[in-house]
């Protein structure tokens, strides 16, 4: 049996964009992949945002079982190794903790609708929005050849993909 790849994503309160990729790539190929999503410690919502939740079940994706978590619980020694950590908010990205086992890292900005002071049409219509760009950049996670492939070949196409609109 072949190992499943450990993707982690990475957004500040883990209520809405972390939320959508975990539960988009855990729709696309839950046999292939195990994701998690994490936020900032002291930063973590309370609950899933319900943008997140409009638009997951508007596209017909279960809504992940877990509850907004720290990345301390996800990267602590003893830990799930990640394969790949992908930070979803560019503020992120040097507060970061050490990752055990060394995953490559990319960087996918995406607008901060959770914390947005907007009402909730523009939420639930920011949120698909992400959605969509997200599942099309997972579409194609999906299908890279990720076992026995070049890693650094692979690192590259993971970042770039941080480039699409």
């Amino acid at each position: 049996m072949q190992k499943r790849i450990e993707v982690v994503f990475v957004s500040r309160r883990n209520s809405l964009r972390s939320v959508l990729a975990e539960a988009c790539l855990a729709h696309l190929d839950a046999k292939r992949f195990s994701v998690r999503s994490c936020g900032q410690p002291g930063r973590l919502a309370a609950d899933v945002h319900p943008a997140a939740v409009e638009a997951l079940g508007s596209a017909g994706m279960a809504l992940p079982t877990s509850t907004p978590r720290s990345w301390d619980l996800l990267a602590r020694a003893g830990s799930h190794n990640a394969d790949v950590v992908i930070t979803l908010d560019p503020a992120l990205e040097p507060l970061q903790p050490r990752w055990p086992g060394q995953p490559d890292a990319a960087l996918w900005p995406y607008p901060d609708v959770a914390g947005a002071n907007t009402g909730p049409d523009d939420a639930a219509h920011g949120a698909l929005q992400v959605l969509y760009s997200l599942r099309r950049r997972l579409e194609l996670l999906v299908n890279l050849p990720l076992v026995g492939a070049d890693r650094s070949a692979l690192r590259s196409d993971i970042r770039d993909m941080a480039h699409m609109r």
